[in-house]
């Protein structure tokens, strides 16, 4: 059976598999974007928290994927627990650290202008900082997510959804029938979804950044 004749037979089991596998990406990016956001919040003011955070975050990418489901799944088990957790984890370095250092450069006369109309500690924070460090929030969202794409692959190591299962199938099975189209079907998968997320990041960026900041 040809590439062709194998996705035009199977192309429901590969949406579904497909759907799996960006949502759970997607899903991972947004708790990694709320913690790394917080984590920025907290630290960005003091250069020693901030340099913590970043050391520890980055500590993480250190750990190899495979070792780190390892890891997880005596504690959590099998399934989307590992893989959540896992890939939770491997997002937060490009969004702690494009947090922290929109944070830091917002100008302090923007700050004391603000302050100067009234504006409490917590407006200025949303309103005015945030609203700055957005477009570097949003690239460390959009470098993540495009590493969570390869990562969620190597899920299906602890049953986790995605394409990864059939990448782990046909590349197992090889020399079998159809095992090679399983692997290629997964892995081109796995590159389309992170072209469209792409994107739709960049669509995103245009429509939440004003052009203000973006010129």
């Amino acid at each position: 059976m040809s590439f062709l004749d194998y996705v035009a037979s199977r192309w429901q089991q590969l949406l579904v598999d497909s759907y799996q596998h960006a949502s759970m990406v997607v899903q991972c990016i947004v708790l990694a974007t709320i913690v790394g956001v917080l984590v920025g919040v907290a630290v960005y003011r003091s250069p020693a928290g901030a340099a913590v955070a970043t050391a520890l975050s980055s500590a993480v990418l250190t750990i190899p994927s495979f070792a780190l489901f390892g890891l997880l799944i005596p504690v959590l088990g099998l399934g989307v627990a590992p893989s959540v957790v896992t890939l939770v984890l491997y997002a937060l370095l490009p969004i702690v650290r494009n947090t922290i250092v929109g944070l830091s450069t917002v100008d302090q006369p923007i700050l004391d202008a603000a302050r100067g109309i009234g504006m409490n500690r917590f407006r200025v924070l949303t309103r005015i900082e945030l609203a700055l460090a957005w477009p570097g929030i949003l690239a460390g969202m959009r470098v993540s997510t495009q590493m969570l794409m390869g990562i969620a692959a190597i899920a299906a190591y602890a049953k986790g959804p995605g394409l990864g299962n059939l990448i782990f199938s046909g590349l197992s099975g090889l020399g079998s029938a159809n095992a090679l189209n399983m692997a290629l079907a997964g892995t081109l998968g796995v590159i389309v979804l992170a072209l469209l997320l792409d994107a739709v990041f960049v669509l995103l960026g245009r429509l939440t950044t004003s052009r203000g900041i973006r010129g």
